[in-house]
């Protein structure tokens, strides 16, 4: 099972390389080349930074958002977003401008405005996943989040507190998003990757 790991320059590549392989992976290829990608069993795009940099980042890459697109939503290969990568699923992102996601999910990524103003952004640290309703790969437990934006639309499968309920995963389909960073998240995180790479939707 060939698994490709999405080179957009702007994710921790090897902290999820070695979370992946630590999950059971065993043929994880590093690459930005869409016939690569075409090719993969099944793909995993994280991203950290602006949402607007992701993006300018990918659609730079010739033919790489229509190899995304055709393996994940055309060819049905399990993909999985993490953090960034996730907000990229969503319709369009307000981190420094308005920006165009990938529009796989429709929603919006905005930045977070806890309901105490006291309440520090960016949320970051350990908190809460909590099921909105039931998907093979989400489960109750606590992961590590960092981020400032987040996904505000349809397909929530769980959702994290911080002074307000927060999306931490979207999903439909073949297609998932984690806000939070399984690579970070020890033992829930690399479980949560051991379903991703065993789950046959």
């Amino acid at each position: 099972m060939t698994l490709a790991l999405v080179d957009i320059e702007s994710g921790n590549l090897h902290s999820v390389d070695n979370a992946l392989r630590a999950a059971g992976a065993s043929d994880v290829v590093i690459t930005a080349d869409p016939d690569v990608i075409a090719k993969a069993d099944r793909i995993v795009l994280p991203g950290v930074g602006a949402f607007g940099a992701c993006a300018a980042n990918l659609r730079s890459i010739d033919g790489l958002e229509e190899a995304l697109r055709d393996a994940a939503l055309t060819r049905a290969r399990p993909f999985l977003g993490i953090c960034v990568g996730m907000q990229l699923l969503a319709d369009t992102g307000e981190e420094m401008g308005e920006h165009r996601g990938l529009g796989w999910i429709r929603g919006r990524v905005t930045r977070l405005a806890p309901a105490d103003p006291s309440a520090k952004v960016p949320h970051m640290g350990w908190n809460d996943v909590r099921p909105t309703r039931e998907h093979p790969l989400i489960v109750p437990g606590e992961a590590y989040f960092l981020h400032s934006y987040a996904f505000t639309g349809e397909h929530v499968l769980a959702t994290t507190d911080h002074d307000g309920p927060v999306a931490a995963a979207i999903g439909r389909d073949t297609v998932v998003g984690a806000q939070f960073h399984p690579e970070k998240s020890q033992r829930y995180g690399l479980s949560f990757l051991t379903r991703f790479l065993e789950w046959h939707p």
